[in-house]
């Protein structure tokens, strides 16, 4: 069932992206604007959240819904979007084990020539001089990311629900963004404080608002928005998704840390080198010596960090047990996701499936 959930999801997408001209005629406007979208789009992932969004409304509707794929990828599209900005602020010039859209995009203008003779393909990176032009990468990066999304938005409607389910759920939806939005804001700028400075409940407010909320609990919650739930249900799977979504960035900042690039599909240490204040460098620094907290203080103080200061980084993280104490911050949150499964009033084969589903994909 969670294959054919997951291959309706892959069709739907796919589906969507081969009609993109005819519903919004972007090769018209521009052939470089369309291909960028598809490419990134069709890139490999886990599809994360529009599973548990179907899954949530599967588990509480009483039929599926027309549509209801259609508005699953919009949760997947409104991921991507976010990811193309997020990608330009950490300056990362791999996603998926491609190049970033922002990347993509300076490939492009290497070989661009404004007066369109002999302008290259997408794919082609010439290094080429870009002299007159007074825009990067990043900025065509920007605009495809808000195309995406006002797609996603577009898109999200789609389903074939009652009006005030569809108009509750899309004030939700666009919540998603209001939130992500906010984490990034004080992530960046509990980037520039000292790290003594910064506490558990800062890191977790950052976790719950840039992972938790969007990859976990709105997709859950949306679910059964539109399948009918009444408020008290929809609190508990919010809550349900936040344990879990807390999980989940904890286990990626462990991965981002040990994990080969190969594995996760983006350049490793990118979270020291942005000096993101992770739980893991928090647990790191409660145990480490006065030289030591002076060492990392010192550390995560420069501007840019090299290679040698990454790696002593990480070794000071790996030496101080740390590590163990994350994993288990791991098993106390999924402690609590599985209290909290156990009242959902969720139809018994759907919470088995997202049971098994999230156990999966938590396993370190």
């Amino acid at each position: 069932m969670l294959e054919q959930i997951k291959n309706n999801i892959e069709l739907s997408l796919s589906r969507y992206l081969k009609n993109l001209d005819k519903t919004y005629q972007l090769s018209g406007i521009s052939a470089l604007l369309q291909q960028s979208i598809k490419n990134f789009l069709l890139r490999r992932g886990k599809r994360l959240r529009p599973v548990l969004f179907v899954l949530s409304y599967l588990g509480y509707s009483k039929k599926p819904a027309k549509g209801l794929y259609e508005s699953a990828i919009a949760l997947e599209l409104t991921h991507n979007f976010l990811l193309i900005h997020d990608d330009i602020i950490d300056k990362s010039d791999l996603r998926r084990g491609e190049p970033s859209m922002h990347k993509m995009m300076n490939n492009f203008l290497k070989g661009y020539k404004p007066d369109g003779a002999g302008a290259p393909s997408v794919s082609q990176d010439i290094s080429q001089s870009r002299q007159g032009i007074k825009f990067s990468g990043s900025d065509l990066a920007i605009v495809i990311g808000d195309i995406i999304y006002a797609m996603a938005v577009n898109l999200f409607l789609t389903i074939d629900e009652k009006k005030e389910r569809k108009e509750k759920a899309a004030k939700k939806f666009s919540e998603i963004v209001i939130y992500t939005g906010a984490g990034q804001f004080i992530e960046l700028l509990y980037g520039a404080k000292n790290i003594s400075r910064i506490k558990k409940k800062d890191i977790y407010k950052i976790y719950d608002l840039k992972t938790a909320y969007y990859s976990f609990s709105y997709p859950l919650s949306l679910g059964a928005v539109l399948a009918g739930e009444e408020e008290k249900e929809l609190r508990k799977l919010f809550e349900y998704g936040r344990c879990l979504g807390r999980a989940f960035q904890i286990k990626d900042d462990i991965l981002n840390l040990f994990a080969p690039e190969k594995e996760t599909g983006k350049p490793a240490l990118t979270d020291l080198k942005e000096a993101k204040r992770t739980i893991l460098l928090e647990l790191t620094y409660q145990k480490l010596n006065p030289k030591n907290r002076s060492r990392i203080n010192k550390t995560l103080s420069k501007k840019h960090l090299d290679s040698r200061d990454l790696s002593k980084l990480r070794e000071i993280i790996s030496d101080s047990g740390s590590l163990k104490s994350a994993e288990q911050e791991i098993s106390r949150y999924l402690d609590k996701a599985r209290k909290i499964s156990a009242s959902l009033r969720m139809r018994p084969r759907y919470k088995n499936l997202l049971e098994s589903y999230t156990a999966e994909l938590l396993k370190l």
